[in-house]
């Protein structure tokens, strides 16, 4: 098995540089269009788009390209998928993290996760069980066994699958992310005690409209107690060495956000290649 990173989101991570996103609608069009997009990773939005499992499946497939890889000589997808499900950190579901994960998908982004409780079973929904005694049990796994399809996807023996499907950075050679949405004040408050007890965690992605209406201050993006807020999440995560992201980046302000500390650079969803000028400026193409 080749030890080329996979996951183009950590391979920037890893190399020091920023990873640029963008939100992505689950159809046909929109995969293809972002398979050869200058992004480290689109996240498929399954929080306020309707969830589907198999609309996922087919935009996964949408999304690869022989060419590519025959040129590349590597399975690893130029642009990765990530998912962001529905269920939020106080639901506990571990079935939608389960079923995207299974598709394929190389992380998940969970909402509302404000307790370490909530983040602790995010990271276990994304990891296979293991012994007690195996290195790194913390946090005990959690995801059922079905892995054939998205080791198909990955390109990988199941064997390899296995050894590549764990939560990164926590695992060396993972190669997927868990990203938690940090958006109200009880995930601030929270926040540095995350960070310090739940090992796994890929990123933290701001959600500035939630905490923003929570504040009194509806998408008020720019006001100073908005911006004192996510300088807070800023400076936890800073503290801890962990990725902090940001959802709303645009022409305006990526240069600022960047100079923040934001590596996680996400723009506003993707529909057209129009979106992809964003990400060519941002990437510095």
């Amino acid at each position: 098995m080749s030890n080329t990173r996979l996951n183009s989101i950590i391979r920037a991570f890893e190399s020091g540089k920023p990873a640029h996103a963008a939100f992505a609608k689950l159809d046909r069009q929109t995969a293809i269009e972002m398979s050869d997009a200058p992004y480290d990773g689109i996240v498929f939005e399954m929080e306020h788009n309707p969830y589907d499992v198999s609309a996922l499946g087919d935009a996964l497939q949408y999304m690869l390209s022989r060419k590519q890889i025959a040129e590349s000589g590597s399975v690893a997808p130029k642009v990765t998928p990530l998912a962001r499900i529905p269920a939020n950190g106080a639901e506990m579901n571990q079935s939608f993290a389960k079923q995207v994960l299974d598709r394929g998908a190389y992380g998940v982004i969970w909402p509302h996760v404000a307790t370490v409780e909530q983040a602790y079973n995010a990271v276990a929904s994304c990891r296979y069980a293991r012994p007690k005694n195996a290195p790194l049990y913390e946090p005990r796994g959690a995801r059922g066994d079905g892995p054939a399809n998205a080791a198909r996807y990955w390109g990988l023996s199941m064997a390899e699958y296995y050894e590549r499907a764990d939560v990164w950075p926590l695992a060396p050679q993972g190669e997927i992310l868990v990203g938690l949405m940090c958006e109200s004040t009880q995930a601030i408050e929270n926040l540095d005690d995350i960070l310090a007890n739940v090992p796994g965690i890929g990123f933290i992605l701001i959600g500035e409209g939630d905490l923003s209406q929570e504040l009194g201050l509806p998408r008020q993006y720019e006001h100073p107690e908005v911006l004192a807020a996510m300088g807070q999440i800023v400076e936890t995560c800073r503290k801890h060495n962990v990725v902090v992201g940001n959802p709303h980046v645009t022409a305006k302000n990526h240069r600022r956000l960047q100079e923040e500390g934001y590596r996680f650079l996400m723009s506003a969803p993707a529909r057209t290649y129009g979106v992809v000028g964003l990400a060519r400026e941002l990437a510095g193409y």
